[in-house]
């Protein structure tokens, strides 16, 4: 009986090893999933080759099909830092910005990035960025942070404005001529440049909390917005500035302006708020309650795209502003190389 025990023991182990080292097919693998229903995003874009959108991680991702799939652009590093935010010059040259002074920049639309700056070790936030008439760009963020780029962003250094403290600037803005400038950020920090931004001029304070927006609407007449649903708006080209009554006091991250002149503010709580008097009064168009929108993206055709923490959503309007059923997350789509 032992013998037969001990020749079953030896079959079943000679018939394992023959096992471990035959060869076999591997089986077929989900491609791995980008969870854009799930994460922080800061920006999205349109440019040449479709959308980009970047945030949580250092993701950078691309569109082709007006969102129905998703896959990551290509970057020469993998930092795995929050990118704050996405600016594009035109449809083909744009940055990324980022936490420890990130800064990637690409030259074909978004599909691929090469890294500019970044300091691991004491980098502050860089928060936002505009190329500027002369051709040069100009990068703000936190502390006071001004940098120049004058060789389409591969170097970049420190920009001294007469009159700027060390307060974060949050974000620029730009006319449509673009011959009028503005900065804004921590403490009613406001700047304005009438030359392009060759130039600047330190704005007295109106306003003691972060000013997060701006947004030029033609004819000297601006609307910069920030915590808590502080709105101002000036006339006169950034110099002198009147409170805005609100519907709802939430702070307000992003703004755009839209074919029809209606300006669109968007924040806490998922608010969505329009105005179609130049600023002047608000409704309130949308609010959850949960997440925070960072950007707000309308295509030609085709429900809004609303970026925030929580994931990329959209949001279809009817045409008399109203909302329809349709407010929904954008489904998860495979990540790998385009």
């Amino acid at each position: 009986m032992k013998v037969l025990v001990g020749l079953a023991v030896s079959v079943l182990v000679g018939l394992a090893g023959a096992l471990a080292f035959s060869p076999r097919s591997m089986p077929t693998l989900r491609p791995t999933e980008v969870p854009l229903e799930h994460m922080q995003l800061n920006g999205i874009e349109e440019t040449r080759i479709g959308w980009v959108a970047a945030g949580e991680l250092g993701h950078i991702l691309i569109s082709r099909d007006q969102g129905r799939s998703w896959s990551s652009a290509t970057t020469a590093s993998a930092r795995q830092a929050l990118i704050t935010r996405l600016v594009f010059a035109d449809d083909t040259h744009g940055l990324a910005l980022g936490h420890e002074g990130w800064i990637l920049r690409t030259a074909d639309g978004g599909r691929n990035w090469r890294e500019a700056a970044f300091q691991e070790d004491g980098g502050e936030p860089l928060l936002d960025a505009a190329r500027l008439p002369s051709g040069d760009w100009l990068a703000v963020g936190a502390f006071g942070r001004v940098l120049r780029s004058s060789d389409g962003g591969k170097r970049w250094k420190s920009e001294s404005i007469p009159g700027l403290t060390d307060w974060h600037l949050n974000a620029i803005a730009f006319s449509a001529d673009r011959r009028q400038w503005l900065i804004v950020g921590e403490a009613g920090t406001l700047l304005r440049s009438l030359d392009g931004g060759q130039h600047w001029q330190v704005v007295e304070p109106f306003y003691n909390g972060s000013l997060y927006g701006a947004v030029s609407l033609g004819a000297s007449t601006w609307v910069t917005y920030g915590m808590r649903g502080q709105v101002f708006r000036s006339t006169d080209d950034g110099l002198n500035w009147s409170a805005v009554q609100m519907p709802r006091p939430v702070s307000l991250y992003a703004d755009t302006v839209l074919p029809d002149g209606r300006l669109l503010l968007a924040g806490q709580g998922g608010v969505v708020l329009a105005s179609d008097d130049r600023g002047l009064t608000f409704k309130v168009l949308r609010e959850t309650g949960q997440e925070n929108l960072t950007d707000i993206f309308v295509p030609a055709s085709g429900p809004w795209l609303l970026a925030s923490d929580a994931g990329l959503r959209t949001l279809a309007l009817s045409a008399a502003d109203g909302l329809t059923a349709a407010q929904s997350p954008i489904t998860s789509s495979h990540q790998g190389t385009p």
